[in-house]
């Protein structure tokens, strides 16, 4: 073997080793403190975009002040401010109950300017980082068809439906008073005399 051939097997030798040599080190480093690995700063880390996308409705609505109009039989209604702490609208479109049969109820004004009970199409909406108020005279969950006395000063369950399909059990006590007349709108079956009262 001359002496030529053998410097340049020598030298390609020593261009490998040192490549192998850089790409290890390469590929075992970390990004140094304050340089950029190529994501964007405004792009979450993969825990952090997990953690989004299973977040629900359901874990950014809360319930405040719950209750329940005390009732013997029939129908009676159920209230509360819901809260909405997140960055995007929250929808309630239903509701359950052990108690009852629930729909979703608003108060509107018809033809003759009479105040009427209905259901409100569409569900409920409370906006990003805002609230809606369940309350006498306005919206409010509608207890139909009481399978039992609901009684002053005992606690029930009512189940929030969302339209993500998550839900949030609000746990309600029950209020006697009373207050104006109300009846439903047409085709919302019977005239009812259950009182709401602020």
């Amino acid at each position: 073997m001359s002496a030529r051939t053998t410097t340049r097997r020598a030298t390609l030798l020593g261009a490998t080793v040192t490549t192998l040599a850089l790409l290890a080190v390469a590929g075992c480093s970390g990004t140094p403190s304050g340089t950029s690995s190529g994501t964007s700063s405004g792009t979450a880390s993969p825990s952090a975009s997990a953690d989004a996308a299973s977040s629900t409705a359901a874990d950014r609505l809360t319930a405040t002040d719950p209750w329940i109009k005390a009732a013997e039989s029939g129908m009676t209604a159920a209230f509360a401010v819901l809260h909405n702490d997140g960055d995007q609208d929250v929808t309630v479109v239903g509701a359950t109950s052990d108690l009852s049969r629930v729909e979703i109820h608003e108060m509107a004004t018809d033809a003759s300017g009479t105040m009427v009970m209905r259901q409100k199409e569409g569900g409920l909406t409370i906006p990003a980082g805002g609230e809606h108020a369940l309350e006498p005279g306005g919206d409010h969950l509608m207890l139909m068809e009481l399978s039992a006395p609901v009684q002053a000063g005992a606690e029930y369950e009512v189940t929030l439906e969302l339209s993500d399909g998550s839900t949030l059990v609000v746990t309600a006590p029950a209020r006697t008073f009373a207050g104006a007349k109300e009846s439903y709108d047409e085709g919302h079956g019977e005239d009812h005399d259950m009182s709401h009262d602020g």
